[in-house]
């Protein structure tokens, strides 16, 4: 009996590991293994024009979602367009990216319009929300004039770009090289029913289930599962040095931080030791000549600016009714208002900005330089100096001395010619403690 107990504890027991060690594969097998393909998304936002810091911005969501191995990067777009060569850089690094990139034009109402057209072609999901619309994608040139052939030129190698991807993905190069070479504009039916985006979805979730189990083909040739359904969101937001740097780049603002800069230290040079401006006009000035490094600049417009500032100075050294000081003006808006050649009305100054600060900053700078020219040309009002040539008045005959009042003070004087009591003498020297006078009218003989 003892036996037979014994051997049917060793059943119970071998009974129970087994089904603790079918759990435990159940567990690795079932839901858990679900959970981790699941895994995590990276979002990034991008509700601005393509330049720079939105490059960086873009860089660093790749980056943390190959830091956490993510399963995708999720891009939500809204873009007028922007600066070719950050979007060159950015599609690079889309392209190289070791988790697949979706880029979904969203909300309803938003665009991926010029550069955003191009990111949004390079990404392994392409997507868009309804109300939506993507292309007019055509190169514009702001850097002067340029013949029919280099036209001819910027076109044919922006398009060698788009194909040189969008074929890999699959898409339709002809609709895609449609909104580079006419300008085409297309709404998120449109897109979908020329394959130029692979899904049409109201909202980020729908778009992560809709995509769920689909295979990707990676750009090096790879293909991936997404599993996309319940993930974690993982939002990556712009740093404050990104934000910053951002607002840095409206070229409305970095005009008003030249012009303002320029006008604190001009207050500085005319009252030395104040400080202040000095310091707070050098740092505003910085800021926008790092602003204007960032953004494509038109340098006969930066000379433009220079000769208004020349002619408001000669304005006031030399008076022309006006008429250099309107001319500085003129020159100062035109200036201002092409300084900056973006490739969108987003990335220039816009006119209203140009009016306001050139005719502020022209009456401003031409009132100053007025006044502290004409006080330089005044003479010293303190001391001796401040006597001569004014007019005082005889207390007593001056044959040749007496006393004269000048400005309330009372003074030994000296004149030539006599001087009746009670009248009115001109100072032309100071001697000492004595005033050297003449009469303010000559006495005419009997």
């Amino acid at each position: 009996m003892k036996a037979v107990a014994h051997d049917n504890r060793s059943i119970h027991g071998a009974g129970i590991l087994l089904g603790l060690i079918l759990l435990l594969l159940f567990c690795l097998l079932g839901p858990c293994t679900v959970a981790a393909q699941n895994g995590q998304v990276v979002v990034l936002h991008l509700d601005d024009t393509i330049q720079p810091i939105s490059a960086d911005y873009l860089k660093r969501g790749i980056e943390r979602a190959a830091d956490t191995h993510a399963q995708a990067i999720l891009v939500e777009l809204n873009t007028p367009g922007g600066l070719l060569d950050s979007t060159r850089g950015m599609v690079r690094d889309i392209l190289a990216s070791p988790s697949p990139v979706i880029f979904y034009v969203a909300p309803a109402g938003s665009r991926a319009g010029s550069a955003g057209f191009f990111l949004m072609e390079a990404a392994d999901i392409a997507a868009m929300a309804p109300g939506t619309n993507a292309g007019a994608a055509h190169p514009v040139v702001e850097l002067g004039k340029i013949d029919d052939t280099m036209k001819q030129k910027i076109l044919n190698d922006t398009l060698a770009f788009l194909r040189s991807y969008v074929s890999m993905r699959g898409r339709n190069v002809d609709a895609a090289q449609q909104a580079v070479e006419n300008s085409k504009s297309y709404t998120d039916q449109e897109a979908l029913n020329l394959h130029l985006i692979d899904v049409v979805e109201p909202n980020e979730s729908a778009l992560l289930g809709a995509i769920d189990g689909r295979q990707v083909k990676r750009f090096n040739g790879t293909v991936q599962t997404l599993h996309t359904r319940g993930a974690t969101l993982i939002a990556v937001n712009p740093t404050l040095r990104e934000e910053i740097m951002d607002r840095l780049m409206d070229p409305n603002l970095a005009v008003l931080l030249l012009l303002a800069g320029a006008l604190l230290i001009y207050m500085e040079f005319n009252t030395p030791g104040t400080i202040i401006p000095g310091a707070l006009g050098t740092l505003l000035v910085l800021l926008a000549l790092f602003s204007l490094n960032l953004l494509p600049v038109r340098y006969t417009s930066l000379a433009l600016i220079v000769g208004a500032i020349i002619l408001m100075v000669l304005e006031a050294k030399f008076p022309s009714h006006g008429i250099l000081a309107a001319t500085g003006t003129i020159a100062l808006v035109l200036g201002t208002l092409t300084l900056v050649a973006g490739p969108i009305p987003e990335m220039r100054v816009q006119l209203a900005t140009a009016i306001a600060t050139g005719l502020g900053f022209g009456l401003i700078t031409t009132f100053l330089v007025r006044i502290v020219w004409q006080a330089r040309r005044n003479k010293v009002m303190i001391g001796p100096d401040a006597l001569v040539g004014a007019v005082g008045v005889a207390q007593q005959p001056l044959a040749p001395r007496g006393q004269i009042i000048v400005h309330g003070e009372l003074w030994l004087a000296e004149s030539d010619a006599p001087v009746a009591a009670g009248e009115s003498v001109r100072v032309r020297a100071v001697d000492g403690l004595k005033l050297l006078v003449e009469p303010v009218q000559q006495r005419v003989p009997a």
